[in-house]
């Protein structure tokens, strides 16, 4: 039986186009926050954080980092060790409250926001060094071409990139329809089988990555809905396997 999801399909997500303040964006934005827990982002990405960066002083660059609820449970995981932490949230809308700053300078991790479309900001000149540059959700909404440019740049910023986006796959497409069960709204569900949609399988993600940089690319599904990709030097501490969860 045709699925539709031998390639990726891209069509525009209810959220990306509604006011921030909307009350069907604050409800989908707090279904994002269960969602995340459904797919077992947080620990996914706090593994790849862990296998990939030395504990010790770690500058972050998160793009498309939401209104934080996710780096802040990722952060939660890590902050026992990881004490010394610098972290620049890029988003095209600012939704990093006052209260959200509080809890991560709880964790002691330092807080920084930039407010920019993410390749108007690439485009800049100059830019800072990273250790790692994350992701999560986020590369689904952008076109192959798009991606290529993205990862061009991204790759002059900081010798690891971690990615966990939607897996493409008929099972997490059918699992869209349940989101429901937990109270899910109408954008919600409209976005949630749209990513998956857009999603990555096999190896799309490490063909877009620039050949000939001095970085090598793993990349994989990790349970039903995730699809990981981490990109690290061919030599150095990030030279391990691909976390498992």
């Amino acid at each position: 039986m045709a699925t539709g999801l031998d390639s990726r399909h891209i069509q525009p997500e209810l959220l990306d186009h509604l006011p921030p303040d909307d009350p069907k964006a604050i409800g989908s934005r707090r279904d994002l926050i269960w969602i995340n827990s459904l797919m077992f982002q947080h620990a996914i990405m706090s593994s790849l954080l862990k296998a990939s960066v030395r504990e010790g002083s770690i500058r972050i660059l998160e793009v498309g980092s939401g209104d934080g609820a996710f780096m802040l449970s990722v952060a939660r995981r890590l902050a026992r060790k990881w004490i010394d932490v610098e972290l620049v949230m890029l988003d095209q809308v600012d939704l990093i409250t006052d209260r959200r700053r509080a809890d991560f300078a709880a964790l002691g991790w330092r807080v920084e926001t930039v407010t920019d479309n993410v390749f108007d900001w690439i485009a800049k000149p100059g830019g800072d060094a990273y250790d790692v540059v994350s992701a999560n959700l986020f590369l689904h909404h952008f076109s192959d071409a798009a991606l290529k440019i993205l990862f061009e740049a991204l790759r002059r910023l900081a010798p690891v990139f971690l990615a966990a986006e939607p897996s493409r796959n008929v099972i997490a497409l059918k699992a869209c329809s349940l989101l429901r069960l937990v109270g899910a709204n109408q954008v919600t569900m409209h976005d949630a089988a749209a990513s998956v949609r857009a999603g990555f399988a096999g190896k799309e993600l490490s063909g877009l990555w620039p050949l000939g940089s001095a970085q090598q690319c793993e990349e994989r599904r990790i349970g039903p809905f995730t699809h990981a990709f981490r990109v690290f030097p061919k030599e150095g501490f990030a030279r391990c396997t691909m976390p498992s969860s």
